[in-house]
């Protein structure tokens, strides 16, 4: 448990930092930027450019994410199975890390419709004018949303690092083996017990038929 981990970590943490920032600049500055070109047909071409640029990076940052997650997944695997709640903190990141992954990449595939669309007329980047095809118009509906449920879901993913790091304290590891172990204690105990409790029912059922009598 004391063993360091710094590459992972790192790896872990930066990606992570990355893809959360990257996400939160792009949907605030590069499409609140794109939307203020003054001509309404180089607004999509403008935001497309700005991404297609940042997604090499922002492939680099998760792939970076998801290689110190794993690694650390594996060398914290002990933790995992003797200490209290971070097996259900590993849950959770798992299912943040799926949600961001899912999110991100159904992102891109419509970034990448808007972006073979050409000079479109449009009010904004997530925003389509009534001049706006259709099928266009559709997919910037949906990036509206995406746009901010990336950075949403990357900043939980934050958030609950923050809380397996508190979980590694020397105090918070002690606390959860010994809550792990009494729950493990407890089974056997009740266990053994059954028998004296069985007993006792069997003996107070005997009194109460004769009191019936």
């Amino acid at each position: 448990m004391s063993e360091r981990h710094t590459v992972l970590r790192s790896m872990h943490d930066l990606g992570l930092a990355a893809w959360f920032g990257g996400s939160l600049m792009g949907a605030v500055g590069v499409n609140g930027a794109a939307a203020k070109v003054e001509d309404a047909r180089q607004r999509l071409p403008v935001a497309s450019t700005g991404w297609a640029k940042w997604t090499p990076i922002n492939a680099a940052a998760i792939g970076a994410h998801l290689i110190g997650a794993a690694g650390e997944m594996v060398t914290e695997s002990g933790r995992v199975a003797t200490q209290k709640g971070v097996a259900g903190m590993s849950a959770i990141k798992t299912a943040l890390t799926i949600a961001a992954l899912a999110a991100t990449g159904y992102s891109r595939m419509l970034g990448m419709k808007i972006e073979h669309a050409g000079s479109q007329p449009s009010l904004g980047v997530t925003e389509p004018s009534e001049m706006t095809p259709p099928d266009i118009a559709a997919s910037q509906r949906k990036m509206k949303v995406l746009q901010w449920m990336i950075p949403a879901l990357t900043g939980a993913l934050i958030v609950v690092t923050s809380f397996a790091g508190e979980q590694q304290k020397s105090g918070q590891v002690m606390r959860g083996v010994m809550g792990r172990a009494g729950g493990l204690v407890r089974i056997p105990m009740m266990l053994m017990r059954m028998p004296t409790m069985m007993a006792s029912m069997g003996i107070r059922r005997g009194m109460t038929m004769r009191r019936g009598r």
